[in-house]
């Protein structure tokens, strides 16, 4: 596959080559594909695009060979044939041989992502939409040159962007971290350089643990908050209304919104 999108994303072909429970529910898959050596990234929160196929399908159905009229063509295809298109972050990039790990969280009932890493095996294959230039518009986490302070919160679906973050910070960074799980099997120990503290809230909404907790004396924070989309922006009007940080210091991502499937939340936006 050589078709490629407009700068600095295109697409790959990719097949798995090993998955890995980290959790109860969480499973890690790693893909493989000539292709990969063309994938740049500079990590953090790298957002991807990741095609699916529907059981019974060898292949996900992307019409990639359009050029940049992919996305129509996409959309047009019968709901049955028409990839599954979700969203996942980008948990590492390896080369020689190229790889790359993407953190599954499974849930019951299982939607159609769900389902699939669950029964994920080698040699399944998938279509990924990446970045093509290490730098680029799908990586939010920018803190300002001056951040003294760096506040993170997610639920599991960050918990690979959070992980990935964290792998990212310099030693003498300050952070504190406040991370929701499901179940104490999903908590893992995160490794940084940084200067991080880490709470983890088992079995129920970290929020207001957050709302009540005392931050470190800073003139300058970063906040970046990521998740189920009401809690992020719930979330978002705390650190803005009661503890005054500037809005524009605050990275905000709803990856998920309660009671809506990606494709009702895509047609929201």
């Amino acid at each position: 596959m050589t078709t490629a999108i407009a700068a600095p994303f295109r697409f790959f072909s990719l097949q798995v080559v090993r998955t890995r429970r980290l959790g109860p529910s969480l499973v890690r898959v790693s893909f493989a594909g000539e292709d990969l050596r063309h994938c740049f990234s500079d990590g953090r929160d790298q957002s991807l695009s990741l095609f699916l196929p529907h059981p019974g399908q060898s292949v996900p159905a992307v019409p990639f060979e359009l050029g940049d009229g992919w996305w129509q063509g996409w959309r047009e295809l019968p709901d049955g044939v028409r990839a599954v298109m979700r969203s996942y972050t980008l948990r590492a990039l390896r080369r020689d041989p190229d790889e790359i790990d993407i953190d599954f969280v499974l849930h019951t009932p299982a939607g159609p992502a769900s389902a699939w890493a669950a029964g994920a095996a080698a040699g399944d294959r998938v279509v990924l939409l990446g970045p093509a230039v290490a730098d680029n518009r799908a990586i939010r986490f920018r803190p300002p040159g001056d951040t003294d302070l760096v506040v993170l919160w997610g639920d599991e679906t960050a918990l690979p962007a959070i992980a990935s973050i964290l792998e990212s910070l310099p030693a003498g960074q300050r952070v504190r971290v406040w991370l929701e799980a499901h179940e104490a099997g999903n908590v893992r120990e995160l490794a940084t350089a940084a200067d991080a503290e880490v709470t983890w809230v088992v079995g129920e909404s970290s929020v207001d643990a957050l709302r009540g907790a005392r931050l470190p004396a800073a003139q300058h924070p970063y906040v970046w908050i990521a998740g189920e989309s009401g809690c992020v922006k719930a979330l978002r009007r705390h650190f803005v209304q009661e503890r005054g940080i500037d809005r524009r210091r605050i990275t905000f991502v709803g990856y998920w919104r309660q009671g809506m499937s990606e494709e009702q939340l895509r047609e929201t936006e």
